[in-house]
């Protein structure tokens, strides 16, 4: 089942931008913390990047002044700008969110199925 979608994602060159875009495929009654997780080739599944629901944002220092995240409360979506990409930025992003879908719902995990990002050099 489909939680999230994201797109946006695609092949650019280094140096280049990209900005991927996330929003819920179901109605959810609550969502706190929203974020941006990376899987490299090979590797397993990293965050980059988070917001709270407030608008406090958090970065991991390799992409830290590159990449800026922001979101919607109103359409509960989060995007994700991606400046000066690196070949090492090259991966499946995974759209996040934690919430509830009714009001007496358990808080829980949603996920994207992931776009990709190509970074050639």
């Amino acid at each position: 089942q489909v939680q999230l979608v994201e797109s946006g994602g695609g092949l650019v060159q280094a140096g280049g931008s990209l900005r991927l875009s996330c929003a819920p495929a179901v109605t959810l009654f609550r969502v706190d913390a929203m974020g941006w997780y990376h899987q490299a080739p090979g590797k397993q599944r990293e965050l980059v990047a988070t917001i709270t629901s407030g608008g406090t944002t958090n970065y991991v220092d390799a992409v830290n002044g590159r990449f800026t995240i922001s979101r919607d409360n109103a359409k509960n979506t989060v995007n994700l700008q991606m400046n000066s990409l690196k070949p090492e930025d090259t991966g499946v992003y995974y759209c996040h969110a934690e919430g509830k879908a009714t009001p007496l719902a358990p808080v829980w995990q949603y996920w994207g199925q992931g776009t990709q990002v190509t970074v050639s050099s």
